[in-house]
């Protein structure tokens, strides 16, 4: 795709130059000019298309990945960001979820332990006091961008080998016949903290969605708790609305 530069016409126009310059790009990729995953120009390509400096260029860029629109590799490019839409009533893995739409789920693993149940576990599961808990806290990729960063939460004695856990807690859960097939589940709007910041690759402050997750058995017994802090940029839960 080759940009023109009488595309960023208008000298009447005070709107600084690299705004006008997102917003161009911004409507290429709304009408299809770079499809999701696509590599844009490079920095110095769209600098001597667009006859406009490297530092415009570079604004404007920084100015859609805020947005979202755009998302950076090191040492590959600036791509055009996918957005995925999860329906809020769809009780699925996060693993699971992503393949189903052809990308590819991983994780980047902080914590992964058999520990004593704090205070709160006790009270949440209603387990003895001395119970033991599985805990994970791990960033969830796809297509190794940071999406969520996700603490999740099982009695032991549902999961006592966390050799069986490598990408997907929902596998390991079902192939030990103790996956949830119901589960109650809260979003909230909030902002990135710093440590959820640089675990996200997004600034301080930036839109988050805060989702908690219990997750129970047929029998109504709970196996699972789960808080996640879901990048805003990336994620929409849309909900399928029925007439009464």
């Amino acid at each position: 795709m080759t940009l023109r530069p009488e595309l960023l016409s208008g000298k009447a126009d005070s709107t600084p130059l690299y705004v006008r310059l997102a917003s161009l790009l911004r409507e290429q990729v709304r009408h299809g000019a770079f499809a999701v995953g696509e590599a844009l120009p490079s920095e110095r390509q769209l600098s001597e298309q667009l006859d406009v400096s490297r530092v415009t260029v570079r604004k404007a860029l920084e100015l859609l990945m805020r947005e979202g629109a755009l998302s950076r590799k090191q040492g590959s490019g600036t791509f055009v960001a996918p957005r995925i839409e999860q329906p809020s009533a769809l009780l699925a893995g996060f693993s699971a979820d992503l393949a189903r739409r052809g990308m590819a789920p991983g994780s980047v693993w902080l914590e992964k332990a058999i520990a004593p149940a704090a205070p709160e576990d006790v009270l949440v599961f209603g387990l003895p006091v001395a119970s033991q808990v599985a805990r994970f806290l791990r960033i969830r990729t796809a297509n190794d961008e940071p999406l969520a960063l996700e603490q999740a939460t099982v009695p032991a004695r549902f999961l006592p080998d966390l050799g069986h856990v490598s990408t997907s807690l929902y596998d390991a859960l079902d192939h030990l016949g103790n996956k949830p097939v119901t589960g109650l589940q809260r979003i909230t709007a909030s902002l990135a903290t710093e440590a959820e910041a640089g675990h996200l690759c997004v600034p301080p402050g930036a839109a988050i969605l805060r989702i908690e997750r219990r997750g129970y058995l047929r029998d109504g017994t709970m196996v699972e708790f789960t808080r996640s802090a879901y990048r805003g940029d990336r994620y929409d839960f849309v909900s399928e609305l029925r007439e009464l």
